[in-house]
């Protein structure tokens, strides 16, 4: 039998700024012949998040430096076509670190099986995965919402901001969220059922705030930093919980923007900021997957995939998280299903 021909990307340069495709070089090997514990996986979704600009820096992160010429890192979900692992069986579906390309090796580091759900299987990573997991266990375990209380949410309509401030609905809390259309907007109002929606490329942002949020700002969940951070600092009440999540609007940054200029309003308002990683969670993630897929079946909470068809189309697909072209969670679809 022939060999199979894996296709795959390859980091070849850090961005300066922007990505650009010609920080990736795509290559077309032959899939190497397992051994003992090995199994291969097909991948089916790749994951594209606003991490992977993070990963492509010459520094590491809260995972190591991404070498140039290695295969660029992402999170996918794929199926066991072939095993030699007796943990692994052909037809399993799985997830995991196992980058930008159509198949995977592995010995099994870093590689967890996906339990079947009543939803479709692009839910594994739009509404459960690091994605879901991360909208719930920040808003839940940092921001330590209370029914009546005001949560802020920015990229709000996003993969991970969606759910957070679709979550607070859930538990009571009064929920705007920010975004970067007007078809945005009226999505996160009119679909997801949030308070208010601001609009930040047409509107003033602290001013929007202060007339969506007339008793102030107790939580917010921080997907973008810079001038947003800072118009929502100005706003916050006593003791208010500051989720930092991502700050994508400085990961193009070639020298680190100045602020937010009020970070006194932390001191002042006796407020606590605090980032995390969902990795942080992971022991817990039966838990919130629990909550997640109910409030789904129940119709409570929605999801949206943006999906891109072909491996190929992976680098230009990425661009638009920083352009606020996507919709939702932005998936590349590898493979079929079946």
């Amino acid at each position: 039998m022939a060999p199979l021909t894996n296709a795959q990307w390859l980091l070849a340069a850090r961005p300066q700024g922007e990505i650009r495709e010609s920080d990736f070089e795509y290559r077309e090997v032959p899939v190497p012949q397992l051994e003992e514990g090995e199994f291969r996986v097909r991948n089916i979704y790749l994951s594209l998040d606003p991490t992977n600009r993070i990963w492509m820096n010459d520094a590491a992160s809260y995972l190591p430096k991404l070498e140039l010429g290695e295969v660029m890192r992402g999170i996918t979900l794929g199926v066991v076509e072939e095993s030699r692992n007796p943990g692994f069986s052909s037809g399993e579906h799985v997830t995991g670190l196992l980058g930008w390309q159509r198949y995977t090796v592995s010995d099994a580091t870093g590689v967890a099986k996906l339990p079947p759900i009543p939803l479709p299987l692009t839910a594994h990573h739009g509404l459960l995965g690091h994605i879901g997991f991360t909208a719930y266990w920040g808003l839940i375990d940092i921001g330590k919402p209370n029914p009546g209380e005001t949560l802020v949410v920015s990229a709000a309509a996003g993969a991970v901001g969606s759910l957070a401030a679709q979550i607070g609905k859930i538990l009571g809390m009064r929920v705007v969220g920010i975004a970067g259309s007007e078809e945005k907007c009226r999505w996160l109002r009119e679909d997801l059922g949030l308070d208010g929606a601001i609009n930040y490329r047409t509107e003033n942002v602290a001013k929007a705030l202060s007339q969506n949020c007339p008793d102030g700002i107790d939580v917010y969940f921080e997907n973008v930093g810079g001038e947003i951070l800072e118009a929502v600092l100005s706003q916050i009440n006593l003791k208010a919980r500051i989720v930092v999540c991502g700050l994508i609007s400085q990961y193009n940054a070639q020298t680190p923007p100045p602020g937010p200029r009020n970070l006194g309003m932390i001191l002042m308002r006796r407020a606590r900021m605090e980032g995390f990683i969902v990795t942080d969670y992971l022991n817990r993630s039966q838990e919130a997957a629990m909550k997640l897929v109910g409030w789904a079946l129940e119709g409570k909470l929605k999801y949206r995939i943006d999906l891109v068809q072909g491996l190929e189309n992976a680098p230009s697909a990425l661009k638009r998280l920083f352009t606020g072209g996507n919709q939702g969670k932005l998936l590349v679809q590898v493979s079929p299903e079946s």
